[in-house]
């Protein structure tokens, strides 16, 4: 007779090969990730860098609803020449000159050097230098939002006074009544501001339209909009609509203008050294060994530890309480009862499968300062008759003890064990 051996069967090790393809797997999947991350971004850069209108607000080329592109449009049929200029230079000092610094970019020295060559300015800023450059004394107080119509009959500003009416949508500005002609109020009292403020200067004029709503495609033909927007820009035969830009030689100049050369290069080397030293801390170092140590700690070191703790500092109270929290999770475990039940309901459910009463289960459970030692040693007492109880009583068996008729009346105090050497 025959016996057929059966080997066991054992879980093939990994090759060094195989981890090196799986490595190599690893690599090839995170820089598919990073070209197609940066194929998209060179995407979404080509898309955003069409010629289509922008949001850009008060852009005269844009036809959308913050744009101004309708406004130019009636100018040009009026017979004024507009050009959109974003160099001061080709400013033409001769005509009507509208600063467009809503983006708030344009540098101060710019700004007083068409101060000086300009006589009839037109200027929509915030920028309290730019304002100080054009000898406007006037303060930006914030936006204003509301789109009620202010008349503007009794303005000094003759092309305010033509329209009546206007929007104040835009901005506001506090000028004392010594500053120049206000226009367009907006508040009350002492929260009073002004959206059109006018001020003489050695070259001519300067007017500062904070009521940016006349200018805009979908409010210009609000009110009296239309008409204040073509009287301040269309009283001469040309108009130069200058917009600054943002890092160009007109601009104020930016941190980064600002900084060392040296300095970009520097914050990028950081930040190279930063992701490096982030991949070799975070790579797998291979798999958990377990490291041989002189000494076996036993786990109920910290047990013993605490409880030596506790008795140093006399903290009775303390030490019962831990034994008492034990015991209500170990007793609530064996009533079935969740881990998230209440104090409250594993004392009611103990009663009920005891048979004692309500309080006393909840004074051993729950109790009270533990005084002396005698009293922690009864705590404890306690605390070990209660669960044996509980134990026989959900294992049945012992019968249930019988619940006192009155619940006022004196609790029975026997909860020793019957067993032989049980305690007394």
């Amino acid at each position: 007779m025959s016996a057929t051996a059966t080997a066991p069967t054992r879980t093939p090790t990994p090759t060094p090969d195989g981890q090196r393809e799986g490595r190599r797997s690893r690599v090839v999947f995170w820089v598919a990730i990073v070209l197609v991350g940066l194929l998209l971004a060179a995407v979404t850069a080509a898309v955003g860098s069409g010629s289509g209108p922008t949001d850009t607000p008060l852009d005269p080329g844009s036809s959308t609803a913050s744009g101004s592109k309708a406004l130019v449009r009636v100018l040009e049929q009026r017979g004024t020449t507009v050009d959109v200029v974003r160099d001061a230079d080709r400013i033409d000092g001769d005509g009507t000159v509208l600063v467009d610094d809503s983006a708030g970019v344009l540098s101060a020295g710019v700004a007083r050097r068409i101060a000086r060559s300009a006589s009839d300015v037109v200027l929509v800023t915030t920028d309290p230098g730019v304002l100080e450059s054009f000898r406007v004394r006037a303060e930006p107080a914030g936006p204003v939002r509301s789109t009620e119509p202010v008349s503007t009959a009794a303005c000094g500003i003759p092309a305010a006074r033509t329209a009546r009416s206007v929007t104040p949508t835009g901005s506001g500005y506090t000028v004392r009544a010594s500053a120049g002609t206000r226009c367009a109020p907006d508040g009350t009292a002492s929260a009073r501001v002004w959206g059109l403020v006018r001020t003489d200067t050695a070259t001519g004029t300067v007017t500062l339209v904070g009521t940016t709503a006349a200018f805009r495609n979908d409010t210009v033909t609000t009110a009296g909009n239309a008409s204040l927007a073509l009287g301040l820009l269309g009283g001469a035969d040309h108009l130069s609509w200058y917009v600054p830009r943002a890092g160009s030689t007109d601009a104020a100049p930016s941190l980064g203008d600002l900084a060392p050369p040296w300095v970009p290069s520097a914050i990028g080397m950081l930040a190279a050294v930063a992701v490096a030293a982030g991949v070799w801390r975070g790579r797998r170092l291979g798999p958990l060994v377990v490291e041989s140590m002189p000494v076996v700690v036993r786990a109920s070191e910290t047990t013993e530890g605490r409880a030596r703790l506790y008795a140093r500092t006399r903290d009775r109270t303390h030490a019962l309480d831990t034994l008492r929290v034990a015991a209500i999770r170990r007793v609530g475990r064996t009533l079935g009862l969740p881990r998230s039940a209440h104090v409250d309901e594993v004392v009611r459910r103990a009663a009920d499968a005891t048979g004692l009463p309500v309080a006393q289960v909840g004074a051993v459970l729950v109790g009270g300062p533990t005084p002396d030692d005698r009293a922690l040693v009864d705590g404890v007492a306690a605390v070990d008759d209660l669960e044996r109880s509980v134990r026989r009583a959900v294992a049945g068996d012992a019968p249930r003890a019988s619940r006192p008729a009155d619940p006022t009346a004196a609790a029975p105090t026997d909860l020793t064990d019957p067993r032989p050497g049980g305690r007394p």
